[in-house]
Formats: C-alpha cells, structure tokens, sequence
C-alpha cells in the first residue's frame, strides 16, 4: 500500500489546489506499488490519472501550466515539467554509465537505511559527455525509475539582465526542492557554470555561479539534483566537489552501435537482412542520437518507398552524413 507519507501529501495537494502535485504524488503512488508486484493497480492507477487530466483539458479547452504551488506561480517561467516513461533495462549505454545510474537508483531505495546510518543518498549528479549520448535521457530513465516527475530548469527563464532578479529565481528552484520532491535537471549547465577566472565574465552569470554553489552546498532536500553539460573544461571548479557523481557518457563503441541498430530496426525486420557489423563499423564515432536518427530515415525510406528501396548502402550513406553533415 502506499505510505503514509505519500497519502498525506496527496490530500495536503488537493486542499491547496496543488494539481502539479496532486499528479505527480499520484504517479508516485501508482509507481511504488509497480515496484511492489501490484502492477495491475498500479496500471489501474495510471490509468485513472491519465483520464483526469485528459478530462480537466478538454472540459476547459486549455492547456493548464503547472505551478508547484498557487503562491509560486513564477515557477511556470522556469521549469518545464516532464513525465517521462523510459527505463534502465532499455537503455544502450556504456557498462560503466549504466553501473553508476543503478547505483544512485539503489541508494534511494534504501535512503531510511542510509539516514538511520547518518549517510545520504547520491543525490546530486553532473553529467558530461558529447551531446546525443545520453544525458537527457538518463536524467528521465532516473525520474521514471523512482517514480518522480522531471522538471527541466528553463536557464533562458533563470539569467535576467535585472541585478539579482537571477538570483532570486535559483532560490526560488532550490525552495521548491524542498517543497515537492522531484528530479530538478539543468540541461546545458556551462552556460551559468562557466568559470569566473575568465577576463569576459558577465557580473550577472558570476552572481548565479556564486548562488548556485551556496544553494546546492546546503541542499538537503529529498530532490534529485542533476546538471549536464558538453563542455566540462569550462566549467569552474568549485563546480566539482559539490556534487556526489560526476558520470562520463562516452560516445558509443562497435558493439553498443550494434546493439542499438539491432533494437531499432526490429520491428521492421531489418535488422535481420542488412549486415549490422558491417553498417556499425562504418558508424563508430556517431553519438546514440545519430544512430537513432540514421534508423529513423531508413525506416521512414521502407515506410515511403518500400523495401525495395533500402540498402545497407543506403544505410551507411545516412551514417556518413551524419558523421560529415557539411
């Protein structure tokens, strides 16, 4: 059943016309009882949040944003919230990145464990790695595996030219950490994480940098805290001890572009009449999301044209361009 903690907050959600959270305790709910064996109520559940919020959307004929609170509605402008649904176990990625994301996972599981022992869970996690290697997607694969819902930091939302307007808003994302439990991911952090040594500094980004080290020093909220960037040698080094991991996302190898061909054209049984060894080979050096979207143009080729009409040539043109797109 759920605990008792979640049904507080449920009821705490509906008194104050919390719907965001009303939801996403619900989802959370319905998550823990999948985690339990229950997985038909936990798909009962599901269902029933799903057709509430289809409901409310088409009775008033809007999209509703998603405040955490009433009193907080400035938070509209700086996250984006997220359901997300991938899992660990269909994820492609290097051994290691896969070791580490299971080992955050294991130790929020056992958090009382952990708090009864006088020891935290990895909470706070900064992701680095090339674009299209599966940052993002990690980010949601942790949500949906602890049964929390993801907000994405808005940082065109958070940097204002307005001296500390910025800095008021990163308060404003780490109090409601503490509110309303979740996975809070700032995509493209170097963008506010930039060094303040270099000579072209703006005042204003060197003021959140300042913020956002105090902030995440001191958090000690229930709430995943994860930043990702392309470019970790900008960032300021201060940056580094605060957080519990620092998890490399690698490009793929041979044998993981294999893997990830084979899973992706399944369906279409291509995998099965082309030479994957061969089309991998000529693909090492593409990121996960080109090998996606290299398989999405040849299956959208099959769809449009007919089998005829795809070739492992064809194919491994596609890898080529992506790999030289100019």
């Amino acid at each position: 059943m759920a605990a008792a903690d979640q049904i507080k907050g449920l009821i705490r959600s509906f008194a104050e016309g919390d719907e965001a959270g009303f939801y996403a305790t619900a989802m959370q709910i319905a998550a823990s009882e999948a985690r339990s064996g229950h997985l038909v109520l936990a798909n009962e559940l599901k269902k029933l949040i799903d057709k509430a919020k289809s409901t409310k959307s088409s009775r008033l004929g809007i999209v509703k944003p998603f405040p955490i609170s009433a009193s907080q509605k400035e938070l509209n402008d700086l996250l984006e919230l997220i359901q997300p649904h991938e899992r660990l176990q269909e994820m492609i990625l290097e051994s290691k990145v896969q070791k580490s994301l299971r080992r955050v996972l294991d130790e929020q599981h056992k958090v009382e464990l952990l708090r009864k022992n006088n020891l935290s869970p990895r909470k706070k996690l900064l992701f680095v790695g090339p674009p299209g290697c599966g940052k993002t997607m990690s980010a949601r694969v942790l949500a949906t595996e602890l049964g929390l819902p993801l907000f994405i930091i808005r940082l065109d939302g958070l940097i204002s030219r307005y001296m500390g307007e910025s800095i008021a808003k990163l308060r404003l994302i780490f109090d409601a950490m503490n509110q309303f439990r979740a996975v809070y991911f700032f995509d493209e952090f170097d963008s506010i994480g930039t060094t303040r040594n270099q000579p072209n500094d703006v005042g204003e980004i060197k003021r959140v940098l300042n913020t956002f080290l105090l902030q995440i020093e001191k958090d000690n909220s229930n709430s995943l805290v994860i930043a990702a960037t392309n470019f970790p040698e900008s960032l300021d080094q201060a940056l580094f001890r605060r957080f519990d991991d620092i998890i490399q996302f690698p490009l793929p190898d041979l044998q993981e572009i294999i893997a990830l061909y084979q899973k992706e054209l399944a369906d279409f049984k291509l995998s099965d009449t082309f030479n994957i060894q061969k089309i991998a080979a000529a693909s090492v050096g593409l990121s996960y999301s080109d090998v996606h979207r290299v398989c999405k143009d040849i299956v959208k080729d099959f769809l449009v044209y007919g089998p005829d009409e795809v070739s492992e040539e064809r194919l491994i043109i596609y890898a080529q361009q992506r790999r030289h797109p100019f």
